[in-house]
């Protein structure tokens, strides 16, 4: 390419675990770029080694994505391709590449997402919960206060709730889900793609007690998935009339007065109106 026709950035997703996940159209595109942004370099390199490719990196991670922008927009300014990749799986889903790609689209640059392995996604779909509505929160908060905040936030959601988590704190969160969630239907997806791949289903009581009987189970990184909330029955009443509260306050021989401040604070407006209409239906009696 030449200076007059800037490069591309791909957004490539790469295997969660089993290399051959790889689609060849990203496979293809990692052959072609220039150049590979990758959030560890060394874990990539094995990617790479693994389909021949000897190509320039640069990493680019949480803790330098900022200081990337300027570096790889000139690169793509001088025509130069560019593979974004994570350790696994599609970037910027609980992985970098959001201010790159946020600021780089703010700068006209283009950019092409190559769809491919995602936990997530992977997960809901061999779980056996609810998929046509689900939330997404990626890492809940590792501490104690924090996560259990944030499940009491989500614990009325009818959504079927996804959250990933690292092996030293399955057990934490299991133990949240108890205290806020007790008795709710919860898959465990761990190792997905891998060898050891594994779908625990139960009560986050029953999974801790499989956990407990086998440690082996809390190995490896997870996707945790919680059926939503039941959905909230509705209520045996009708809504009244407010001509029918006025009635009722009038038949329970409340006051005009007092009747007009209960129906402004229940059903809004002016206490004068209230008064005005409730006096309209005792004169009507």
């Amino acid at each position: 390419m030449t200076d007059h026709n800037p490069g591309t950035l791909y957004v490539v997703a790469t295997p969660i675990g089993n290399l051959d996940d790889l689609t060849a159209r990203a496979a293809r595109v990692l052959g072609q770029v220039t150049r590979i942004a990758a959030e560890d370099t060394r874990h990539s390199g094995r990617l790479l080694t693994h389909l021949g490719l000897n190509k320039p990196m640069l990493s680019l991670h949480e803790h330098n994505e900022a200081r990337r922008v300027d570096t790889l927009d000139s690169y793509l300014a001088a025509g130069e391709d560019i593979a974004l990749i994570s350790d696994a799986g599609t970037p910027l889903i609980s992985d970098p590449g959001f201010v790159l790609v946020r600021e780089l689209r703010a700068r006209n640059r283009h950019i092409v997402p190559i769809p491919g392995p995602c936990a997530l996604i992977t997960a809901l779909s061999g779980a056996g919960l609810p998929t046509d509505r689900f939330v997404f929160a990626g890492f809940l908060p590792a501490k104690p206060g924090a996560r259990r905040q944030a499940l009491d936030g989500w614990k009325t959601r009818e959504e079927t709730l996804v959250f990933y988590e690292s092996p030293h704190r399955i057990v934490h969160t299991l133990e949240a889900l108890q205290e806020q969630m007790e008795g709710r239907d919860v898959v465990l997806a761990r190792e997905l793609t891998k060898t050891f791949e594994t779908f625990l289903h139960g009560t986050p009581a029953s999974l801790l007690e499989q956990l407990a009987a086998d440690p082996n189970q809390a190995r490896g990184e997870f996707v945790v998935i919680v059926a939503g909330a039941p959905p909230v029955e509705q209520s045996e009443h009708q809504d009244i009339s407010a001509d029918a509260l006025l009635e009722a306050l009038l038949a329970e021989g409340v006051g005009v007065k007092q009747s007009a401040a209960i129906a402004a604070r229940m059903l809004g407006g002016r206490k004068q109106v209230w008064y005005a209409r409730l006096q309209a239906i005792k004169g009507e009696h």
